[in-house]
C-alpha cells in the first residue's frame, strides 16, 4: 500500500500493521536494552531517521515508494518507539548506537545514504562529522539547531483526556507543529501522533538547541543536501534556513516543497518522494 493508495477512511491501526507486517525486524546494542531496526526493500542502502518525539511510523507514505529501488533501514532511534534509552544523552553516545547498529546490518554496503527529519537530521550530521565512512551523502529534512528564530508553538498535554478532548488535543498539537493544511490531519496522523508520544522517552532539546547542528556541519565531507517545508512550523521561512546553512556548507543543494509544515514527508510525500529520489540520484 502507497502513500496514494491509503484510503482516508481506512483503519489507522490496520494500515501500521500491515506496513509493518512486511517489514524485517533487527536489533542492536543500545544501553541496558536494544535499538530497533525495521527494513524493507532491496538495493543500497538508505537510512531514514525519524525526528523528536517519533518513531519510524514517520515515514509511514514514503517507505513503499522510497523502498522501490532502495533497502530501507528504519529505525527507532535509542529512546523512541520500541528502543531502550541510551546510557547517557549526548551527541557522542547515541551516535556510537547509531553507528554499531550499521556497522552490525550493513557492514559490506557502507556507507549509505541518509535522510534525517528534525533531530534525526542533526544525529545524521553528528555522524557524518563523527563517522566519515558511514556516510555517502546526507538529506537534512526540516531539521533544527542553527540558532535561527522559532515558531510560536501551542501545545497542549493530552495523555489525561478522554474521547473528543483527546482527539481534540492531538489534533490542535499537529497543526501547531507538524502539518500545516488542516485537511491533512486525518485519523492516520492523529494515531501516529497519539501512539509516538506516549511512547517517548527522552526529550531531546538540549540536543539540537540553540545551535547544536553548527559546528557538525564544518566538519561533514560528504554531499549535504536540505529540503525544507514552504510552511514549518518551528523552523519557519526557508529562505532564512537556506541562508544560515550555507554559511557554514556553502555547497548546500537546498529544496523547498510548496503547501506543506514541518511533518513534510506526510503532508505532501509524492513531492517528497520525489525530491528525496533526485537528491540521491
Amino acid at each position: 500500500m502507497t502513500a496514494t493508495e491509503i484510503p482516508a477512511d481506512s483503519d489507522p491501526a490496520t494500515v501500521v500493521a500491515e506496513l509493518e507486517g512486511r517489514a524485517r525486524r533487527f536489533e542492536t546494542p543500545c544501553g541496558d536494552g536494544a535499538m530497533v531496526w525495521r527494513s524493507w526493500g532491496s538495493g543500497p542502502p538508505l537510512l531514514l531517521l525519524h525526528g523528536s518525539h517519533g518513531s519510524w511510523l514517520h515515514w509511514i507514505r514514503n517507505i513503499d515508494t522510497l523502498a522501490a529501488g532502495r533497502t530501507l533501514w528504519v529505525p527507532d532511534l535509542p529512546g523512541y518507539g520500541e528502543s531502550a534509552m541510551p546510557p547517557r544523552i549526548d551527541h557522542a553516545t547515541i551516535v556510537a548506537i547509531l553507528g554499531d547498529g550499521m556497522r552490525r546490518l550493513i557492514a559490506d554496503e557502507l556507507p549509505a545514504d541518509i535522510v534525517g527529519f528534525s533531530y534525526g537530521g542533526l544525529l545524521g550530521a553528528h555522524l557524518a562529522a563523527l563517522e566519515p565512512t558511514l556516510v555517502r551523502r546526507l538529506v537534512l529534512v526540516d531539521t533544527g539547531g542553527i540558532d535561527t528564530p522559532m515558531g510560536h508553538l501551542s501545545l497542549q498535554r493530552f495523555r489525561k483526556l478522554a474521547g473528543e478532548e483527546r482527539q481534540a488535543a492531538l489534533r490542535n498539537n499537529l497543526l501547531a507543529l507538524m502539518i500545516h493544511q488542516p485537511a491533512k490531519v486525518d485519523a492516520l496522523a492523529l494515531h501516529v501522533q497519539e501512539i509516538d508520544s506516549l511512547r517517548a522517552g527522552m526529550n531531546p532539546t538540549d540536543l539540537v538547541l540553540p545551535d547544536k547542528l553548527i559546528a557538525p556541519l564544518a566538519k561533514i565531507t560528504a554531499p549535504l543536501s536540505a529540503i525544507w517545508a514552504e510552511f514549518d512550523q518551528p523552523h519557519p521561512a526557508p529562505a532564512v534556513q537556506e541562508a544560515v546553512l550555507r554559511q557554514h556548507y556553502p555547497a548546500l543543494e537546498f529544496r523547498v516543497i510548496a503547501d506543506a509544515g514541518h511533518w513534510v514527508m506526510y503532508e505532501q510525500p509524492e513531492a517528497f518522494n520525489r525530491t528525496v529520489t533526485e537528491l540521491l540520484a
